[in-house]
């Protein structure tokens, strides 16, 4: 597998991303025709095996299914650090004024909710720079999800 850096973030990606709109389930969102844990699970797996270490999915992919099935594949058959997950969190997850959109509640509450840390090992407190621009940023915020 061929890998490129993901910007100027250091990280390196494999040049095939996984997407995982198609894992959630027809019984949860708009996709009817995606597949249930049992049957994503190989595809995640195999995906892995080939060296892709890039995965995308989003809040709306069946409600957030999607997310858990593939944090819960990606902790059975793969060291955390050595994955990066990119997820969307637009969408509209729940009725009322800040059930969707861009907002810091909505995104972390997104975090939080969906790729669920302390079970999956996804999300993880940045460590404290000694940088002062980091330092401001880091008083306004508790926890971050990372890569």
């Amino acid at each position: 597998m061929e890998f490129a850096k993901l910007g100027r973030t250091g990280l390196d990606v494999s040049w095939i991303c996984l997407g995982c709109m198609s894992y959630g389930g027809g019984n949860r969102g708009n996709h009817a025709w995606s597949l249930g844990e049992e049957e994503s699970r190989p595809f995640i797996k195999k995906a892995l095996e080939a060296g892709i270490n890039f995965f995308d999915t989003a809040n709306r992919y069946s409600l957030g299914n999607s997310e858990e099935i593939a944090g819960r594949a990606i902790w059975d058959f793969a060291r955390r650090d050595e994955v990066v997950i990119a997820t969307k969190v637009y969408g509209r997850m729940r009725p009322g004024p800040n059930g969707a959109g861009l907002s810091r509640k909505a995104i972390f509450a997104r975090g939080r909710r969906q790729l669920k840390p302390a079970r999956h090992g996804l999300c993880r407190p940045l460590p404290r720079s000694t940088a002062s621009t980091t330092q401001r940023r880091s008083k306004r915020r508790s926890r971050r999800c990372t890569t």
